[in-house]
């Protein structure tokens, strides 16, 4: 009785596509090489009959079921007899898995021919579930009606069948990284640190599912869409570009600018200007893997204080200038630089607790406006990135290949390369209390080490590793980040960084310059007295200098001559004070830093390493190995006033269009050729698509 159960009847019937059917044989099982004309497809039937009797097994759990019905299945016999399945239709995985099975296990054969030259072949063929076998008068029968030889000479439906279904944002609910820039950030802030909240948001970007559990996007979208009807009013007020959602997959793309135009009253030359175009691809395929690429061309002129900071990082082989945040610019014009950028990411989340991603851009990590531990003011650099989320824990190892393009670590025009590895163990402690560990080290290709996949090992621990390839080769960070959220409103957080320490030194409070640490303590204030969407900011942020440098400077802890860690490199004290306000559409910054700095001389008298420049090596040109301080050498007080207003114009791709105004008062103790005495007012207005951070307060 099994038996039957388990019987497969096959209709098979075989329809010529060639007008010559003597020039067109079948394809041969062993058993039909002498048969002839039409004694060949009923030979090829009964193979293919018996071979599905012999050996399709039918689910136990269907046989239970007494289950009846059909399974359609389009396969080809390929030039060397090879059987491949195209297609197969049927109400039960198990039996479309069943019948792929059999497919692939029958032997290969004589492939069809066509005036004797081996041809692709292909049928379709219908299985009925369960039937008796057949009998010898159905053969003949079935055999002419029933399995076919596809015409391909007819045209197929498959591209019309293509169905694109309504843009339902997808985005949205996707694992896909959201933009990182403050300002998009600030939105949702203060529903991301709630009490008892259970993430980790020191780690940046953010994916839309992380941020979607406390921030309704959909909601908040549509309360921001304006109603227009024009297509035109619809791409510039409120859609994507270009937007498409099909069955497991989705895509946009749009278009991206930055256009602005500005003056630094303090300047004689043109006013300030930045021109941008280019284009963001974002995507999904199926739930599990996300994409997103950008490109960018710009051309722009800038305020005199940062114009002349890009050109005092500029690389080896004659490029004018490193835009920070940026990379490399070229020449343009006589007094402008042209400076592309490309940025990509494809995420691959094979379950809920681990997401991998591969990627060309900047990480962040920390609560506040600065990151001493790891930042994104450098230049995008191509990374491998895990997250592992689980309990309270969030795990993140990246993996960075960086390039030192100074002129001493250029060889034959090709920059030097360097590798960073870090770990973020990120832990809530209580529903209130959050802990990070972070350690990290940078190495260089010495003695052709390339890639030490000593480092891979996402548990191990760095120091170790690093110290026992030999201290000299590589450069170690250890580091520990807290917040605290004291209710709803308010919270507090920290970053304490250890570059080198000596227990010795700091027993004797004698201020080695071996102590190199750096700290940061902040607070944020959410709806600041009871205003809806205010948030108020302060932060310190303090460099002990000779941080983040190393006595092989091209293993500094730098990517394109910029710090990977705070900004300002090393050997300062930062007081940062921030609000920022959203009404609907409408946004508003403002920002005050007060600082103090330490340069180097460099005036021929005095060619001292005071500890601010993090591409010098530590051990030479000390002026003092004790009594060490903040702001040592050319002590400098920077101040920066920063406001900025404006309104969302397409929230789809967060195009903004804005007005600005930075003061910024440079007053160093003696002036040099790098420290010049400045007071900068910068006047700027523009239509920007906000997708990172651009960082103007050098």
């Amino acid at each position: 009785m099994k038996k039957i159960y388990c019987l497969l009847f096959i209709l098979l019937g075989f329809i010529s596509i060639a007008q010559d059917a003597s020039k067109e044989q079948f394809p041969k099982f062993p058993e039909c090489e002498n048969a002839i004309g039409k004694q060949q497809e009923s030979c090829f039937h009964n193979a293919i009959q018996n071979y599905f009797y012999n050996n399709f097994k039918v689910p136990q759990e269907l046989q239970d079921q007494n289950y009846k019905g059909v399974v359609i299945a389009v396969f080809e016999v390929d030039t060397i007899g090879n059987f491949k399945v195209l297609y197969t239709e049927t109400a039960h995985e198990s039996l479309k898995k069943e019948s792929n099975r059999v497919f692939e296990s029958l032997p290969k054969i004589k492939p069809a021919t066509y005036s004797g030259n081996p041809v692709y072949s292909k049928y379709s063929i219908r299985i009925n579930i369960p039937l008796l076998p057949s009998t010898n008068d159905d053969e003949d029968k079935l055999a002419k009606t029933n399995v076919k030889l596809i015409d391909n000479k007819k045209e197929l439906k498959e591209f019309d069948d293509i169905k694109i279904k309504p843009f339902e944002n997808p985005q949205f609910k996707s694992s896909g990284n959201l933009p990182f820039s403050h300002q998009n950030y600030g939105v949702f802030d203060a529903l991301m640190n709630q009490v008892g909240a259970n993430n980790h948001t020191a780690s940046k970007p953010y994916s839309y599912d992380e941020v979607a559990k406390y921030y309704d996007f959909e909601t908040i979208n549509k309360a921001f869409l304006k109603q227009k009807e024009s297509w035109w009013g619809r791409k510039l007020w409120n859609e994507n570009l270009v937007a498409i959602q099909g069955e497991e997959y989705w895509f946009t793309l749009n278009p991206i600018f930055d256009f602005r135009i500005g003056k630094d009253t303090e300047s004689e030359a043109s006013n300030t200007f930045v021109n941008t175009r280019g284009v963001v691809v974002n995507g999904g395929l199926g739930s599990q893997l996300t994409f997103s690429t950008s490109i960018y061309e710009s051309q722009g002129r800038f305020a005199d204080y940062y114009n002349a900071y890009a050109e005092s990082i500029r690389p080896s082989g004659g490029n004018p200038a490193i835009i920070p945040g940026i990379g490399i610019a070229k020449q343009f014009k006589e007094d402008a630089y042209d400076f592309p950028l490309a940025e990509a990411n494809i995420k691959y989340k094979p379950n809920k607790f681990i997401d991998l991603q591969l990627g060309y851009g900047r990480n962040f990590l920390g609560d506040g406006y600065r990151s001493l531990l790891q930042s994104d003011g450098a230049s995008p650099y191509p990374f491998f990135k895990i997250n592992t989320t689980f309990w309270k824990i969030k795990y993140t190892n990246t993996y960075m290949w960086l390039k030192d393009v100074r002129d001493a670590a250029t060889i034959d025009g090709t920059y030097g390369t360097k590798y960073m590895a870090s770990h973020y163990l990120s832990i809530n402690v209580t529903k209130k209390w959050n802990l990070g560990f972070f350690e990290n080290v940078v190495w260089t290709n010495t003695n052709e080490r390339g890639f030490d996949f000593n480092f891979v090992n996402p548990l191990i621990f760095y120091r170790a590793v690093e110290f026992g390839s030999s201290s000299k080769t590589g450069n170690a960070l250890l580091g520990l980040a807290s917040k605290y959220k004291w209710n709803n409103s308010v919270n507090f957080y920290g970053q304490f960084l250890i570059d080198e320490f000596a227990i010795g030194d700091v027993r004797e409070s004698n201020q080695s310059w071996r102590n190199k640490f750096a700290y940061q303590i902040g607070a944020k204030y959410y709806d600041a007295f009871k205003v809806k969407n205010l948030m108020l900011q302060v932060e310190y942020n303090q460099v002990r200098p000779y941080v983040y440098s190393h006595s092989n400077p091209i293993t500094n802890y730098a990517h394109n001559n910029q710090s990977m860690g705070h900004i300002w490199g090393a050997n300062f004290r930062e007081f940062i004070a921030i609000a920022r306000y959203y009404k609907g559409r409408y946004f508003a910054d403002a920002k005050l830093i007060y600082g103090q700095r330490g340069f180097d001389f460099n005036d021929g008298t005095d060619n001292f390493n005071y500890g601010g420049n993090i591409y010098l090596d530590y051990d030479e040109n000390r002026p003092y190995d004790t009594g060490v301080s903040i702001a040592q050498g050319n002590k400098t007080t920077v101040i920066i006033a920063d406001l900025q207003v404006g309104y969302l114009v397409n929230p789809a791709y967060n195009l903004k269009v804005f007005g600005n105004v930075l003061f910024r008062n440079f007053d160093p103790t003696a002036e040099t050729a790098s420290t010049v005495k400045s007071n900068t007012t910068w006047f700027s207005i523009g239509l920007r698509s906000d997708l990172f951070n651009w960082y103007f307060d050098y």
